[in-house]
């Protein structure tokens, strides 16, 4: 899966959102309670790991995502970006100031040991 290799490099803490519901309006945040947030090593490892979700093919389930990331830099004024998983789907939205629009709609394959992985963190960050 492809980040915005700039907002990569500049964050410095990851917002974790279970997410609630759709935003009601386009690029607004997914609204859902913020479960942890992950800064320096564990934000680039997490980054890290988003990158290395394989491509997929789309599938079709009306998009309900269950997890999101929000990604901040230093001064922790607007995200950078926000990426929302679908698990069922296969697919990710991003949206936010350092998105390009090539990147804002991606899918990934759930089922590979790097997305499983990714879910259990999000999983274990809720406990």
């Amino acid at each position: 899966m492809q980040l915005p290799v700039q907002a990569v490099a500049a964050t410095a803490l990851i917002e974790v959102v279970r997410i609630s519901a759709l935003p009601t309006k386009r690029g607004a945040p997914f609204p859902g309670e913020v479960v942890t947030h992950w800064a320096e090593s564990e934000a680039a490892d997490a980054l890290a790991l988003i990158e290395t979700l394989p491509s997929s093919e789309q599938h079709r389930c009306g998009f309900s995502p269950g997890w999101s990331i929000r990604a901040y830099e230093d001064t922790l004024d607007l995200a950078l970006f926000e990426a929302a998983f679908c698990f069922n789907c296969h697919e990710v939205r991003m949206h936010g100031t350092a998105v390009p629009p090539t990147l804002a709609t991606q899918f990934f394959d759930a089922t590979a040991s790097s997305a499983q992985t990714l879910l259990a963190l999000f999983r274990e960050a809720a406990l």
